[in-house]
């Protein structure tokens, strides 16, 4: 991996700064056979399918929503990872017409961020009606001692049932502080292994991990098959490490994603999203085109 001495020179830079994401609600079911989940070809090392989480371009998506989903497949996303902007996670549309607005375009609504801990069960229902993969819950919030990270597991476990009664999957988005040590354990620890993996899978932000001075590969490695989803989120190489708003454009930061993205899809990953929230010399719509042309290219 990129910039490594600097990385193991690190403690446990605190992962502090990350602010409750406007990403607050998803929906998923079982998903058309047109839409597979991702995958790398194992022969030349290339993605097959790919996402994008649109809080990446949520200004556009709040002016129109219609307009930038249809810009998402231009760019040549298969699929979307959703958020509830203030209209719900489907954009004010009924959700089998937002579905099939998505078939129209090619776009796979694979899962979305949400609020989990209200309205779920109603939620839950509508996400498997039309085929979505995940419902995710993207913040808690740093807990204040193992035993409430302990007793969220158990809420994570519950609200699993729930999504899987429906044909879905449950997952939790990190962020740095649940790697951030407390109590002499490390907070994400604490929640795989008190989650039950018939019922909860995790979503590795890959650039929250390395900010907070741990590894991705390693941790993929550690718990597979358990980190089903992974944001593709590169890191600035230009900040203060530490620093919590620092990704840019991918490929252009100090991330190693051919190695990472080839470790996840060995270890279980399913999904590659790609995510941006700092724009330096370019504006959202630019960076998420650009991206998208680095996830087709690069040979790993």
């Amino acid at each position: 991996m990129k910039n490594r001495r600097k990385f193991l020179q690190m403690s446990a830079v605190l992962g502090v700064g990350s602010m409750l994401p406007l990403q607050f609600c998803t929906s998923p079911k079982e998903e058309s056979t047109e839409h597979a989940e991702t995958s790398i070809g194992t022969a030349q090392g290339t993605l097959k399918d790919f996402g994008i989480q649109i809080y990446s371009v949520k200004e556009d998506m709040a002016k129109d929503a219609k307009g930038t989903l249809k810009s998402m497949a231009d760019f040549g996303y298969t699929q979307v990872e959703g958020f509830d902007g203030g209209k719900g996670i489907f954009w004010g549309m009924p959700h089998k017409d937002f579905k099939n607005y998505m078939d129209d375009l090619g776009l796979a609504f694979i899962a979305s961020h949400c609020n989990t801990f209200e309205g779920l069960e109603s939620l839950a229902e509508q996400a498997g009606e039309i085929g979505m993969k995940y419902l995710i819950n993207p913040y808690i919030g740093a807990q204040k001692s193992i035993d409430e990270y302990k007793k969220m597991a158990d809420a994570f476990n519950k609200q699993g049932e729930i999504c899987k009664q429906h044909g879905l999957r449950f997952a939790y988005h990190n962020h740095g502080y649940t790697f951030t040590e407390l109590e002499g354990q490390i907070p994400q620890n604490v929640l795989i292994e008190n989650t039950d993996p018939e019922l909860v899978d995790f979503e590795m932000d890959t650039y929250w991990v390395y900010t907070a001075g741990h590894d991705p590969e390693e941790y993929i490695k550690k718990y597979p098959g358990r980190f089903k989803l992974g944001h593709v989120k590169d890191k600035s190489g230009d900040l203060p490490f530490e620093e919590a708003n620092g990704s840019t454009l991918i490929g252009s930061g100090i991330m190693d994603f051919a190695s990472i993205l080839r470790t996840g899809k060995d270890n279980g990953m399913d999904y590659f999203i790609v995510e941006q929230e700092r724009f330096e010399g370019t504006k959202p719509m630019e960076a998420a085109e650009k991206n998208a042309q680095y996830m087709k290219s690069f040979v790993f």
